[in-house]
């Protein structure tokens, strides 16, 4: 009895820690909830990276080759009213082309933030601007317009597949790049845990790359991430003890 009695405390003791994670992470994104289905806001669009969109890749969120992590063309770079300093890297976009019958086409696009556009002409402060990848711009416009006025919401991130962790770095410097996450699709919170360690908190190196810097060399790893809209989701052993860096993992998604 007294073994079971102390195995129970134990699991609920690590339930409890995970819990204190996520609900920190919760309240401190209750500034930054954006929600789906709002009206239509005003902004404008251009196009960058060429036909075939291959000026686009890397970027300031930190994805790299944006066909290997299937965000295709179906891409983004925002103005700096709507990158929020890179917490809006993953984040959905439903646009359209409005109010310019000479150049907008039918229909609308959803994209994928993956870059920054730096100020600078229709970037600038406080302009609502999405520099889109070629190929999709020609979604909702003529080429020669060059630049067009639209409406925009944010939408659900609809992914195929879990949440992937690309571990770079090395021992005491674990930078993991976090991709491919449904829901929100805007990460704003990672703790990460060995398992001989505890939950720990990660923070935002730059885009949508998390740092921690214990050692986990030889433990599999598990994560919470957290979006925007303060949904978490946690993915046990995403890692196994025999992980190596530079290699990606896959944990669990967000249900839409």
């Amino acid at each position: 009895m007294v073994p079971t009695l102390i195995n129970c405390v134990s699991l609920s003791v690590r339930k409890m820690a995970l819990l204190g994670f996520l609900l920190l992470g919760f309240f401190s994104l209750v500034s930054h909830v954006k929600g789906y289905g709002g009206g239509w806001i005003n902004a404008h669009a251009t196009f960058y990276g060429g036909s075939d969109a291959s000026g686009t890749m890397g970027g300031a969120c930190g994805y790299g080759n944006l066909y290997s992590q299937g965000y295709g063309t179906n891409t983004a770079a925002l103005s700096t009213a709507l990158f929020n300093n890179g917490l809006s890297c993953g984040a959905c976009f439903e646009i359209k082309c409005v109010n310019d019958p000479q150049w907008c086409l039918p229909g609308s696009i959803v994209v994928t933030a993956t870059n920054f556009c730096p100020p600078g002409g229709w970037c600038d402060p406080p302009n609502h601007h999405f520099d889109l990848s070629q190929p999709i711009f020609q979604h909702i416009a003529q080429y020669k317009a060059g630049i067009v006025p639209v409406a925009y919401r944010r939408v659900r991130c609809r992914r195929k597949g879990g949440i992937r962790f690309t571990i770079n770095g090395h021992s005491y410097f674990n930078l993991v790049l976090v991709t491919n996450v449904g829901g929100a699709g805007d990460v704003h919170a990672v703790s990460i845990k060995g398992s001989r360690t505890r939950w720990q908190a990660m923070s935002r190196n730059w885009g949508q790359n998390w740092q921690s810097n214990s050692y986990l060399n030889g433990q599999s790893l598990s994560f919470v991430v957290t979006t925007s809209n303060g949904h978490s989701v946690v993915s046990y052993n995403a890692a196994p003890a025999s992980w190596s860096f530079g290699q990606t993992y896959t944990g669990r998604q967000f249900n839409y």
